[in-house]
């Protein structure tokens, strides 16, 4: 399980390189080379991988590239 540090709460590990906090990235993102996956988008949907949050901005991920 990892723990990626920096969430924005709508759900998601924003794309932007000019955030003014620390966060980390999106494992699947990462693998891909993209920016496309989300955490979770209101009403529409949640990822394969989320997990839960914990407090204060941190999203539980269960990515586990092979």
């Amino acid at each position: 399980m990892k723990q990626l540090k920096g969430a924005n709460m709508d759900i998601d590990l924003i794309t932007q390189k000019d955030v003014s906090w620390k966060q980390d990235k999106c494992p699947w993102n990462e693998e891909e080379n993209t920016n496309k996956h989300k955490c979770a988008v209101k009403n529409v949907s949640i990822c394969k991988y989320f997990k839960g949050i914990k407090k204060p901005d941190i999203v539980l991920c269960g990515y586990d590239s092979v």
